[in-house]
């Protein structure tokens, strides 16, 4: 099921709050405190903070975040983290 959400805070390069937590699937971006972490956290907070967003739930982690597949308009979220990323 997709769903619709809008983007409230960036918390790191691979996470973000809407009303619930959301971790992007298959992303794995460096912390705050390692190198490229900030960088990171600016990159999703340019594609996704204050907008809308629709994601589809793939998992829960082990701190009860969705894990999800995740879209700005067309663009996936995901693929795009990963391809600034290099992974």
């Amino acid at each position: 099921m997709v769903i619709k959400a809008h983007v409230v805070e960036v918390i790191d390069g691979d996470t973000f709050k809407t009303l619930n937590i959301i971790r992007l699937e298959g992303v794995d971006a460096p912390e705050l405190n390692q190198t490229g972490g900030n960088e990171a956290k600016q990159k999703l907070e340019s594609l996704i903070l204050d907008k809308d967003i629709t994601y589809e739930e793939k998992a829960r982690d082990d701190y009860a975040r969705i894990v999800a597949q995740v879209w700005v308009n067309n663009l996936n979220v995901n693929d795009a983290m990963n391809a600034f990323l290099g992974n």
